[in-house]
């Protein structure tokens, strides 16, 4: 028990008025508490002094004094009860205001985060479709540049690929055809240049294969040989044999094939 509350027990105590668990704490506490003890006796001290007194009738201007005194310390008490009362209410309605502006601000944070991350991935999609956007130009742009009659055209479409990571079938394609078909030796010389890039694709592996056929420039015919005997591909095997076989095929490009060959077969 609380030594601030015994006080407030100690009439009912000697008025033998507690329950039978408050006198035990009562009792407890006396024992501990020197303060309450001296408190106690001067209490019993003081209504020993009154049972020893004579009844003395008080006047009525004192019994009016003394009621207007208690009127007073009642409304005192009020007050008193009244401003614990208002600051408890100020105090827990200070803290509820604390904790609606803390929600607030974490509501605040929690969607500016939200609203931050939204216009990211916005942006990401925006990104993505001016990439692609962008290819697709790109990607026009080649192949109508190596469909034009202007053999620097052709030349400028092809090398054009160059910034393609990954170009796609069609722009494979038109490149294998320009290498295969175009009438100027300059736009194939550089189609096969631009296709070493992309080697490790099957589809320009065997269109420098089929090449080796048909292609009638010594100086294009060496640059695939070396691109294909770099990379040991066995599958060209055939196409230098057959190349080397050839009458027309001139001698410094079949020295090539003889140093080449030994290697991938």
């Amino acid at each position: 028990m609380e030594k601030n509350h015994i006080t407030e027990l100690l009439p009912d105590y000697l008025d033998s008025l507690l329950t039978e668990t408050q006198n035990q704490e009562v009792e407890s506490h006396l024992a501990d508490c020197n303060s309450c003890s001296i408190e106690l006796k001067e209490l019993e001290s003081i209504i020993e002094v009154i049972k020893n007194e004579s009844r003395i009738v008080p006047s009525e201007s004192l019994r009016s004094n003394f009621y207007k005194q208690l009127e007073l310390e009642k409304q005192n008490s009020s007050k008193t009860i009244a401003l614990d009362t208002a600051y408890k209410q100020k105090k827990h309605s200070w803290t509820n205001n604390l904790l609606k502006i803390a929600a607030s601000v974490i509501l605040l944070v929690g969607v500016y985060f939200f609203g931050k991350q939204q216009q990211v991935e916005r942006s990401n999609e925006e990104i993505a479709k001016l990439t692609d956007q962008s290819q697709a130009f790109k990607q026009t742009a080649v192949l109508s540049l190596m469909g034009n009659q202007s053999a620097s055209k052709r030349i400028q479409g092809v090398t054009f690929i160059e910034e393609f990571a990954e170009p796609d079938e069609a722009i494979v394609s038109a490149l294998k055809d320009r290498m295969l078909h175009d009438e100027n030796t300059n736009v194939r010389r550089t189609a096969v240049e631009v296709l070493s890039t992309f080697i490790t694709s099957e589809t320009v592996k065997n269109s420098f294969i089929n090449a080796l056929k048909t292609e009638k420039d010594p100086g294009i015919q060496i640059t695939i040989i070396q691109i294909l005997g770099k990379i040991q591909e066995k599958k060209a095997a055939a196409s230098m044999q057959y190349l080397l076989e050839q009458e027309d095929t001139q001698p410094y490009v079949k020295d090539e094939l003889e140093s080449v060959l030994p290697n991938i077969i």
